[in-house]
């Protein structure tokens, strides 16, 4: 309803995979009698909103990048590329993460997952 939020301090996160996120946390100073509360937020006193600073850059670069005339070449590629394999191994074949870690380990682990896909499609 046209509040500026007013920062009320900043904070951390961890992901489920041990990412440290630094969230910065917004409050509405009266929500009390807004006509849009019952929309807006369901909890007792006035919201509270967290917002990544860090990953809406990487949002924003990344948007940027894949607007540029190369960006728009690959991501016409993508569906026909590479997406009916990542599918067929996340779905058909249950590879949700890769095992190992380290470039050179993940790179051999997708090259013997790239192996038995082809093996697959060869036997069909």
């Amino acid at each position: 309803m046209g509040q500026r939020m007013k920062h009320i301090g900043d904070g951390q996160r961890v992901t489920t995979s041990g990412f440290v996120q630094l969230i910065s946390r917004y409050q509405a100073p009266n929500c009390e009698g807004c006509p849009m509360r019952g929309v807006c937020h369901k909890a007792a006193g006035n919201r509270i909103v967290e917002i990544n600073h860090g990953l809406r850059k990487h949002k924003q670069a990344a948007k940027e990048r894949l607007n540029t005339e190369q960006g728009i070449k690959y991501r016409k590629r993508r569906p026909a590329d590479v997406e009916p394999v990542f599918a067929q191994l996340k779905h058909n074949h249950g590879f949700r993460r890769f095992l190992l870690k380290g470039l050179s380990k993940t790179e051999v682990e997708i090259g013997l997952l790239s192996i038995a896909h082809n093996l697959r499609k060869w036997k069909a």
